[in-house]
């Protein structure tokens, strides 16, 4: 079977869209291979994304920013939404890749202590690992 390729977008392709990326790439390797983009990308990928990343032995520290432009040619079998504004302003991938929403909280936004923001990006991180993956395993 042909290794499939999964675009997973959101906004600002720091946090939520990169975790989600590298843990396809690292947990699906072989099945899928994902790339991310963003609507309006952040100039860097939060850096408490690349920390909760690290903390389960997967380096994003190299990472950065893409625009969907960067992406706008790849071939892509599935296109993922990971947040409500990607969804809304990409309904529709250009070629025949279908799209799906999957939508999760923005850590990026979290507030609180240092060690409660942490924890919701740990949150989000494992969410993520569980349904993204569940559903390029089950039901894509």
């Amino acid at each position: 079977m042909a290794v499939r390729k999964v675009l997973i977008l959101c906004t600002g392709n720091s946090c939520r869209s990169q975790m989600a990326e590298a843990l396809v790439n690292h947990d699906l390797a072989g099945a899928w291979v994902a790339e991310s983009a963003g609507t309006r990308p952040a100039a860097a990928v939060h850096p408490l994304a690349v920390a909760v990343m690290d903390e389960i032995g997967i380096d994003i520290q190299t990472q950065q920013p893409k625009t969907i432009d960067a992406v706008r040619d790849h071939p892509f079998d599935l296109v993922v939404t990971v947040c409500a504004n990607a969804a809304a302003e990409c309904p529709m991938w250009p070629g025949r890749a279908p799209t799906v929403h999957i939508g999760f909280d923005d850590p990026a936004e979290a507030t609180g202590s240092p060690d409660q923001i942490r924890a919701e990006f740990r949150r989000v991180r494992d969410e993520i690992r569980h349904t993204v993956l569940d559903y390029l395993t089950h039901k894509a």
